[in-house]
Order: C-alpha cells, then structure tokens, then sequence
C-alpha cells in the first residue's frame, strides 16, 4: 500500500483499495493519479484490465453529494457499464454517494427515478442521449467525465451521440479520456473536446514473454472438431472463443454444449437478462468456456482467462490485438490460438502487416469426427443446411473430421 499512498489518494480511498485486495499500482495508475488528483485533462492509451477505473475513480470518488450529477462516464457496451459502476461502488465505499447506471435494453422508468438523485451516472452513449432528449438527465454541473474505451465507442458509430453529450457537461470540467489505442479518430475527439490535456501511454498490459500465439492451418470443415479437441485437453484457468458473427457463436456454443463442453455465450442479440445471467456465469467460473462477439465481450475485466481462441480471425487487426489483450495478464501465462482456414488468411496477413507479432505454426492434430446440430429452428441437419459450405463435411461419415 506504500506506492499507493505516495500517490496523493484520499484515506477513505486507501481504505477501499486495501480491502480489495489491490497491494501495488499498475504502470497506468502510477502515470494518471498524480495527474488525474492535480485536476489535470488526461488522454491515455491504456487496454482493459490495466487498472484504469481505479485510476479514474480517484477523481470520481471525492465527488459531492446532493449538488446534482457530478460524474460521467462513458461506456461502449452496457456490461462494461455495470461493471465500472460496481467497481466505483467499492472504491467509495467511505463515501455517500448514489450511484446510477444507464444503459437500454432495460426499463428506462427506473433509470428516470434514480437519475434524479445520482451523484454519479455511468452510462452508454445512446441511453444518455435518450435521457437528454427526454429532458430526464442534467449534465450541467458534471465536473468528471470520462470516455471509457473510447476507441471502441467511435468504431461501434457513437462518435456524434459522444460528441453531443459533451456538448451538453459543464464546461468547467475535467475530462479523462482511456483508449485501447490512440487512432486518428481518438485525437480528433480529443483536440476538439479537450483543453490542455496530457497524454500517457504505457506499455501494452499483456506480457509479450508470457503469451504464447499459435495457429493451425485447417479446412474449414475441421475447425469446430479442432476446437472441440483443444477445449478438451487439461487446462487451466478460462477459455474465451471469439467469432465474428452471432450466428457463429450460437452455432459453436450449442455444439459445444451438445458435445458436454460447459460453454456459455454472449452476443449483441441476446436480452439484457441473459447477457448478464452469461458473464456472470463466467466470472464466477460455473462456465469455463465463454463463446463470444467483439462487441460482447469489449471492456470486460475477466480474470484468470488462460486461453483465448480466434474461431473466426477478426477482419480488423486491432481487434486481435484487443481479443489476445485478454490473457497473459498480471504475470500469469496465456495463450492465443488461431484456427485458420482458407477464408480466413487475408485477415491473417492483415494482422501481420499492422503489428509486428510471432505466431508459430502448430501441426493440426487427429481429431474426432462429431455430429453437428445446425442452429436452424432446432432441428438436426446435415451439411445442406443454412450454414452451407461453413460446416460442409462436419455431419458426414468424413474421415478427417
């Protein structure tokens, strides 16, 4: 708790931090809380899990109680809301304040109660602009506010809702800004939203000596055998699938579960209720094996996930980068796999051309030919269903699979 100390937070914050467990700041703490304390506009590069709603709750937690909205913060998805707003709870502990999250798919009566009495609002961008639009949330006298994942929230399309809302804080405010990475989008939200910011960087929180990244050249009627085969083998830890469709993840979480892997999944689809009712199930490790979008899983904080698999290799290269950012973290070993097949190698070389990354070939192992349930209103098909030449071979006496 020394560092922590020397960091200038508040003594009802230490209280917090120590009883959460948290013994030393993480390279993003250290760099922002002295600034973020001194009252300073930050734009830093920082990935999920680097300790960064700490280190913005540091201005957060010293906010006033009964003067109005005194804190924002924005999210790209509403799972990541509910997570930075229980996470904020704790650190304010010691202190009274009320806390409201604001995010759709929900009733929005309640919302409109609690924003009446918030002292600190985390939200996402088309639900607060929802509420400004109802006249139901003032920002007047917000004197916090932070854009969480910022690069994710242009690149999801929430640039103008972002930038109306802003439009409507206090101008008398002190802006935090957290990106992935800092794009060209990024800057251009920062220079014209942000006066006389500081900008922080540090290195990518996923230890590159750590993490291992491999992949497996295989027709594409293989790979849900080939994952089925991995996922099978002795491990530790967590597993996170990662497809590029929702389709995809309903097929491989349903084929998963047929073939008695305990999976769960996570999509833009899914209700409210059933997003949350799956990551919970997955922090709380009932489920090992989280198959998941982009957009479902972007801003999580999921401890001890050991391996991450790219089922479908992400068209954009920065979202490998985010996708492998999950594992090999806090001084644990991970490991990326890739299951690569024909429609997949232009993403492949994407990646390689964008970063400079080592990924190992590994021979594809003999696997166990299984019969597929195609997610087409329940029923059992064989190759001539929806998914067509995706799953062509999986369901046929194919001596490969």
């Amino acid at each position: 708790m020394k560092k922590f100390k020397q960091l200038g937070i508040s003594i009802d914050m230490l209280r917090s931090i120590e009883e959460l467990g948290f013994e030393q700041p993480t390279p993003i703490q250290e760099k922002s809380i002295p600034l973020i304390i001194k009252g300073k506009n930050i734009v830093a590069g920082a990935a999920t899990g680097s300790g960064k709603t700490l280190a913005f709750g540091t201005a957060i937690v010293n906010s006033e109680s009964g003067k109005g909205i005194q804190a924002l913060v924005l999210t790209p998805t509403r799972e990541l809301a509910v997570q930075v707003n229980n996470s904020l709870m704790e650190l304010s502990k010691y202190r009274s304040l009320r806390f409201v999250t604001v995010y759709g798919g929900v009733s929005i009566n309640h919302q409109i109660h609690g924003l009446k009495k918030a002292d600190v609002v985390v939200g996402t961008p088309g639900r607060i602009l929802d509420h400004l639009q109802r006249g139901t949330i003032n920002l007047q006298n917000v004197r916090v506010l932070v854009l969480d994942e910022a690069d994710r929230m242009l690149d999801m399309g929430f640039i103008d809702d972002v930038e109306r809302i802003i439009s409507n804080c206090s101008k008398n405010r002190q802006t935090l800004l957290f990106s992935a990475t800092i794009n060209d989008s990024v800057n251009k939200l920062a220079r014209r939203f942000i006066d006389d910011f500081e900008k922080i960087s540090v290195e990518c929180f996923v230890d590159p000596t750590k993490l291992k990244q491999i992949y497996y050249d295989v027709p594409r009627n293989q790979k849900f055998s080939l994952l089925l085969h991995l996922l099978k083998q002795p491990r530790e830890g967590l597993a996170m699938v990662f497809c590029n469709t929702r389709r995809n993840v309903d097929f491989i979480a349903k084929n998963l579960k047929s073939q008695g892997v305990h999976a769960t999944a996570i999509h833009g689809g899914f209700t409210q209720a059933k997003r949350n009712r799956s990551i919970n199930s997955f922090l709380e490790k009932d489920t090992k094996v989280l198959v998941c979008t982009d957009v479902a899983a972007r801003g999580l904080h999921i401890p001890d996930v050991s391996q991450v698999y790219n089922y479908d290799l992400p068209k954009e290269s920065n979202k490998y980068i985010h996708r492998i950012g999950r594992t090999a973290r806090a001084g644990e070993q991970g490991i990326a796999i890739n299951l690569l097949s024909d429609i997949d190698h232009d993403n492949f070389s994407r990646i390689f051309r964008d970063f400079s990354v080592t990924i190992t070939k590994e021979k594809t192992p003999e696997t166990q030919r299984v019969k597929l349930i195609i997610a087409d209103r329940g029923r059992r098909r064989g190759s001539r269903g929806r998914f067509g030449n995706h799953l062509r071979g999986h369901s046929r006496n194919n001596s490969r699979n």
